[in-house]
């Protein structure tokens, strides 16, 4: 299958702009609303999925959308999906209430339950990754593209850690893996940073859903890494009945 590369970027784009729409805004108290796990779920959330789900159906009308605020379609429907958008509209609430910056637009293609091509747009840094199977991965930065890899560093490796779910369980792995220092980034991303030779590595501890993932596991494994189930060697899949993600690895190298 053939993609339209831009125009996928240009549909993360304008889900970016509905996002900052919100994100402009002095007060945030009209905006805010709690789903049933407590997660946050803003006006922006709702303004990007619909103009993802609307711009992507009209560009690719055969092929199905799973989105995060879209999500209830049963699973005996869904499970005969060969090929399926996987989406996350705002990847990063708690950054984008926290007003940082580091949250996302999150668009992923799958095919027979692995991530093929996966495009992640940064609204605040109007900064573009994206990566095809079989291709290579890029960034767009003040529109000038470049290509990013992995490091593959064998020592002295840089860990990527989240702002908002850090765990003790990531120490062991660390240092199994020989990371001396890290950063700390939000949303998806952490799988950027390792896809652009920034950091090495990018432990999981605990649930994510997959369309927190799936973008960022194509752009790192484009760029030549791998994500892995809990701590590996079983490789990270999508579509399965529960959409929650258990533990996982990103690894630069």
């Amino acid at each position: 299958m053939k993609l339209n590369k831009q125009a996928i970027l240009d549909i993360t784009r304008d889900a970016g702009k509905a996002i900052l729409k919100v994100y402009q805004k002095a007060d945030f108290s009209d905006v805010v609303s709690y789903k049933d796990d407590n997660s946050p779920l803003t006006l922006a959330d709702e303004a990007a999925h619909k103009v993802i789900v609307s711009k992507l159906s009209e560009l690719y009308p055969d092929i199905p959308i799973i989105s995060e605020e879209g999500k209830d379609i049963d699973y005996n429907v869904r499970k005969d999906y060969d090929m399926f958008w996987l989406v996350d509209p705002l990847d990063g609430t708690k950054e984008f209430i926290n007003r940082n910056g580091e949250f996302t637009v999150n668009i992923a293609l799958i095919d027979n339950g692995k991530p093929v091509a996966g495009f992640i747009y940064t609204p605040v840094l109007d900064t573009y990754y994206y990566g095809i199977k079989g291709e290579s991965a890029y960034k767009i930065t003040k529109g000038e593209e470049e290509s990013i890899s992995v490091n593959n560093k064998d020592k002295e490796r840089v860990a990527v850690r989240s702002k908002s779910h850090a765990s003790p369980e990531e120490e062991d792995v660390l240092e199994k893996y020989n990371a001396v220092d890290s950063i700390s980034v939000g949303s998806s991303l952490k799988f950027c940073m390792v896809a652009e030779g920034k950091a090495d590595i990018y432990y999981r501890h605990g649930p994510t859903m997959e369309w927190d993932t799936a973008a960022g596991q194509a752009i790192l494994e484009a760029a030549g890494g791998v994500v892995l189930k809990n701590t590996g060697p079983e490789p990270f899949t999508y579509n399965k009945e529960n959409l929650l993600n258990s533990s996982f690895l990103g690894l630069g190298f």
